[in-house]
């Protein structure tokens, strides 16, 4: 196509700002507030007005005026969004027949959860616990005797009577028939020999084997007066217990399915409101289990059902647990025993807690049994399995505790304080007083601290081991606070028992507890002293390899109670105490613990040399353990943590300390790529730092700093992977050194970033996946053109040479096929170039002169401008040409509507080529119907408004020419 003259228009930038400033308008303020509801004129349009007609009547009065929905205007009438809804919900009609059973199941364990507050913690939460700590490596076996399958088939018209006496049939062969034994198994083999059973009892129950179902259960049951691997008894009790809850819950809903025909019952139902038939199903449930001839499985399996009492009479679960409380008088094995009362109170605060009678009576049936523990039988029974008495009376602990806990839920404080003074009478009571301590409210414990030490010092240490003792008084005053003045004598009795405990493993888990006492009341100094304690215990035999949970858990508690880290520091022993942790993956955990407190608490930054010195230790810990296995996710996590702390590191006006800091972290994090980025950043601040503190007057010495900060970067930037990355960092350098007057700098920068462009890849990986890097790299190239209007030309180059090796780089890269790239940066550089021709430019750097002043407007400069547009246009337009085909025509149009507004924006359109070009553009883009005709419509009032202005008046014999074109 022919060359075009190209000449830009005459910008006056402070009357285009002013132009563009929206309007201010006075305001009453008295009648306004930005909540208040917008009044809104009601408008009634004509009956019979066309579509689109704008005429209408408009009435004035106050009555036709509406509020219009505001959401934020419902504040101040007293409604919001969550009010209406439960508004709404109100009115909600009952649940019809259609709901599910398993819905209705669901809603209603979740209201009887409700019965029992939130400070009740729930048998969910001890029960993963109790599986994890009573383990065993001994063989398990499992004994079932499951019955014969044998059909026993019966007419339909068969009398109930015969129904009865089938399914006791049924029973007596359950305990009659089949034996199926399981031995040598290991424990995870009899976890899931149990799970097995307890899924076989939910398929048994969906294919309607009610009594299979019983079997199974029965069996279970059974199960819980075994002994033979006693260590494992807690854990078995877990395991068959959920079985039970299991079937007891699918009795008790198979029965209020029953009650819900026609509808659901009502939530606090009476007997009267069952049916006949639920009733008699209920019964024959309780008559079955009642035929049940051994103790263990007939109580169990009654106490699963207990709920169901409630179809059948008002005070039936009332004198239901005293009967069972009784019951289990029978069992002569006290653990088992212990176990069992501990499941009849766990089914008690589900149905009834509010019966706190049965519940004090089974513990006070406990103590009346406590000194069988110690009896020939037991003693016996633990010599054949060699079982030391210690460990047997910790299996013992969660029944107590349980049994404790429920008895001392919302318990008047005579309540406790009467069952203290029982244990207290009792001899031997060690494990008893344990389990109090464990149960009873914090607060109780905390204000008896005293009394409980001296109960402590009583106990027999064979029987159970008084550090377990002070453990357990330890977790309690973690909670509650005892009274100051006994806080010290606390800690030193507690300290004295502790530190003679000869097991490493044992005393670290008392210790541990402690800590937590010594770190909330005391100082460094005590503090310190325990460390130094614990370190002593655990360094022999290199005992902390065994104990590191229990030693992050000091850490961690020591970093909850003190923030201040130059006193965190000063402890002696803090680092030792670090230096414990040898395993590179729990030592990294620890550090990261480290610098996560003090990033959230470092309020400001530091430049103490003890933090400093003892941080970068402790960055670099974490920066060592990166290596060619280390995840993403990983890196990205250590290297936010350096970060913080980099962030956190400042020396004030000492800039040449902070610089030489920024040298010695570059040394020391090379393997991570962020924090790298983070110094250049942090260099690049220093340098504007410096130039604020300064205020812009740069000595010699202040000259030569900023540049080497320069030097800084230039060297480190090639070091980093990420192409990105380079690039922006080469901008941001050379935009702060031109900011400090550091001409050569920033022109090394930019060439630097301009030669670097070429090896942009045309993917890249985010976040795993292959993405285009074209829109990436023309963002880039955007930013570096606004930067280049304020970068003067070098005295030895051409003219404009960043501008045309830039445009070189782009002519000569690898672009997608059939991409727009290209001609995009051309079009983006005309907008620069047109800048570059003002009398006055946009912007400007302080105390840089950029190319108006070097220039001055000179004609040659002007003419260089001028012709470096007409070869971008010229660009432009041939690309134009190749797209007038096939599928590409939306893109012409596209593109020409893109070079018509530059033309118009940039161009000055007096000049007849230019002004002819610009209407073969508009007309191009609407010649095939692709044009966004709200666009050109926006586009045309504004031109119109243009022409309005004296300057632009030229562009009014314009518009004519510009004619829209309705789409194909």
């Amino acid at each position: 196509m022919a060359a075009v003259l190209w000449h830009s228009r005459v910008r006056k930038y402070e009357a285009e700002l002013n132009a563009c400033r929206a309007e201010s308008v006075a305001v009453d303020i008295s009648d306004y507030h930005p909540l208040k509801p917008i009044m809104v004129t009601e408008s009634k349009s004509r009956r019979n007005a066309r579509r689109g007609s704008t005429s209408s009547t408009t009435s004035s009065s106050s009555s036709s005026s509406t509020a219009a929905a505001d959401p934020l205007s419902s504040l101040l009438d007293g409604t919001d969004p969550l009010s209406l809804f439960a508004a709404a919900s109100s009115d909600v009609p009952t649940l019809t027949h259609s709901a599910s059973a398993g819905e209705l199941g669901r809603r209603r364990r979740d209201r009887e959860e409700e019965a029992v507050g939130l400070d009740f913690e729930p048998w969910a939460a001890k029960r993963v616990e109790i599986l994890a700590r009573f383990t065993t490596t001994e063989k398990l076996s499992i004994n079932l005797f499951m019955g014969s399958d044998k059909g026993k088939a019966s007419s339909p018209s068969s009398a109930v009577s015969e129904k009865v006496r089938t399914r006791l049939e049924e029973l007596d062969d359950l305990e009659e028939g089949s034996q199926r034994e399981l031995l040598n198994l290991s424990q995870q083999d009899y976890v899931n020999r149990i799970d097995e059973l307890n899924q076989s009892l939910k398929e048994a129950w969906a294919s309607d084997q009610k009594v299979k179902a019983l079997k199974i259960v029965i069996q279970c049951s059974k199960l819980l007066s075994d002994t033979a691997v006693i260590q494992f008894y807690p854990s078995k009790f877990v395991l068959i217990t959920d079985i039970l809850d299991t079937f007891g819950r699918l009795v008790y809903e198979r029965i209020w399915t029953m009650c819900s025909d026609p509808n659901p019952l009502p939530e606090g139902f009476s007997p009267d409101d069952v049916n006949d038939t639920a009733k008699e199903t209920c019964l024959n449930w309780f008559f079955k289990i009642a035929s049940i001839r051994e103790l263990i499985p007939r109580l169990y399996v009654e106490a699963a059902i207990l709920k169901c009492n409630r179809f059948l009479s008002r005070s039936g679960i009332q004198e239901t647990l005293p009967r069972l409380t009784a019951m289990i008088r029978g069992i002569g094995d006290p653990l088992v025993a212990v176990y069992a009362r501990a499941y009849l109170c766990r089914v008690g605060m589900v149905v009834a807690p509010h019966l706190k009678d049965c519940l004090n009576k089974n513990f006070f049936d406990l103590l009346a049994t406590f000194r069988q523990i110690h009896g020939d039988s037991v003693q016996n029974q633990l010599g054949l399995q060699r079982v030391e008495t210690p460990v047997y009376l910790t299996l013992y602990s969660p029944a107590i505790h349980w049994i404790l806990q429920c008895v001392s839920y919302r318990a008047p404080e005579a309540l406790l304080t009467e069952m203290m003074e029982r244990c207290k009478n009792l001899g031997n009571n060690a494990l008893l007083l344990n389990s109090v301590m464990w149960a009873f409210r914090a607060e109780f414990i905390a204000t008896r601290t005293t009394d409980f030490i001296a109960m402590i010092k009583q106990c027999d240490e064979a029987g159970f081991p008084k550090h377990l003792l002070f453990g357990s008084l330890g977790r309690s005053l973690a909670s509650a606070d005892p009274a100051e003045a006994e806080r010290l004598s606390i800690l030193n009795d507690a300290w004295k028992v502790i530190t003679k405990i000869r097991s490493p493993q044992d005393y670290i888990s008392c210790a541990e507890i402690w800590v937590e006492f010594t770190c909330r009341h005391f100082t460094k100094r005590e503090v310190n002293a325990v460390m130094a304690d614990i370190i002593k215990h655990m360094t022999p035999d290199r005992a902390f390899e065994d104990a590191y949970p229990q030693l992050q858990s000091v850490i961690k508690k020591i970093l909850t109670y003190f923030h201040d880290f130059s006193v965190l520091f000063s402890m002696e022993r803090f680092l030792p105490f670090l230096d414990m942790f040898q395993k590179d993956s729990v030592r990294v955990e620890v550090c990261r613990s480290i610098m996560e407190v003090f990033i959230k608490h470092q309020q400001e930054p530091t430049r103490d040399p003890v933090i400093l010195n003892a941080l970068l230790h402790v960055c670099k810990t974490m920066h060592d353990s990166v290596n060619s296995l280390t995840l993403e996710d990983e890196k990205r996590s250590l290297a936010q943590l350096i970060n913080g702390f980099i962030r956190l590191v400042s020396f004030g006006r000492d800039f040449e300390q902070q610089l030489s800091f920024c040298v010695e972290a570059r040394a020391t994090f090379c393997n991570l790529e962020p924090v790298i980025i983070q110094l250049i950043h942090t260099v690049n601040q220093l340098a504007m730092e410096t130039r604020r503190v300064m205020k812009g007057n740069h000595s010699r010495k202040t000259a030569a700093f900023v540049r080497a900060c320069a030097a800084y970067s230039f060297i480190t930037i090639p070091s980093l992977t990420s192409i990105f990355s380079r690039l922006n960092l080469y901008l941001l350098s050379g935009q702060v050194a031109l900011a400090n007057q550091c001409l050569s700098q920033a022109d090394a920068f930019l060439k630097a970033a301009v030669s670097v462009l070429p090896e942009v890849p045309r993917n890249i990986s985010v976040e795993g996946k292959q993405r285009s890097s074209e829109g990436l790299l023309l963002d880039f190239i955007n930013n570096f053109m606004a930067t280049l209007l304020v970068v003067p030309d070098h005295p030895e180059q051409g003219v404009l040479y960043l501008v045309r090796g830039l445009l070189n780089m782009v002519q000569d890269y690898t672009w997608e096929e059939n991409s727009n790239a290209k001609v995009k940066v051309y079009l983006s550089a005309i907008p620069l170039l047109a800048a570059m021709s003002q009398e006055s430019y946009l912007y400007t750097i302080p105390k840089v002169d950029s190319n108006e002043t070097l220039y001055g407007g000179d004609p040659k400069f002007m003419a260089e401008i001028n012709k470096l547009c007409d070869t971008l246009i010229g660009q432009v337009l041939d690309h134009l040409q190749a797209l007038g085909n096939g599928e590409v025509l939306r893109k012409q149009s596209t593109l020409a509507f893109s070079v018509f507004n530059a033309l118009l924006a940039h161009g000055d359109l007096r000049n007849n080529k230019l002004n002819q070009l610009a209407v073969k553009l508009w007309n191009l883009s609407h010649k095939h119907g692709h044009c966004d005709t709200r666009a050109s419509v926006r586009t045309l009032e504004h031109i119109k408004h243009l022409a309005q202005q004296p300057e632009l008046s030229h562009l009014s014999e314009t518009i004519p020419r510009l004619s829209l074109q309705s789409r194909a």
